[in-house]
C-alpha cells in the first residue's frame, strides 16, 4: 500500500499506483477530494502533454499547487489519465 501525507493528514492510498519519473500517480477516486483546491497553475511536459494542479488546505495551512494531474495526457502517458501525483513536501510511500 503506497500512502501520500501532508501536515498529518492522509491525502492518499492505494495499492494502484504507477510510477513515472520517480513520481506516484495515485488513481483519482484514492485521493480524498476534501484536501484539495483547484488551481489555475499548468505546465508542459513534451511527452505527457498539460498537468493541471491541485493545491493541499490541510488543518487551516495550504500547500500550493502541491498535486498535479494531466486531463488529457498524450498518447504515451495514457496510462497516468484519471491519477494525480504529489511533491512540495508531501511524502508518498
Amino acid at each position: 500500500m503506497v500512502e501520500a501525507r501532508w501536515n498529518g493528514a492522509l491525502i492518499a492510498s492505494s495499492d494502484d499506483t504507477i510510477v513515472i519519473e520517480g513520481n506516484h500517480y495515485f488513481p483519482a477516486d484514492a485521493v480524498d477530494p476534501a484536501l484539495l483546491r483547484p488551481s489555475d497553475t499548468t505546465s508542459f511536459c513534451p511527452w505527457k502533454g498539460t498537468a493541471h494542479y491541485y493545491s493541499l488546505h490541510i488543518d487551516g495551512a495550504d500547500n500550493r499547487d502541491a498535486a498535479w494531474y494531466y486531463p488529457d495526457p498524450k498518447p504515451k502517458a495514457e496510462a497516468i489519465r484519471g491519477r494525480v501525483a504529489f511533491w512540495k513536501g508531501v511524502k508518498v510511500g
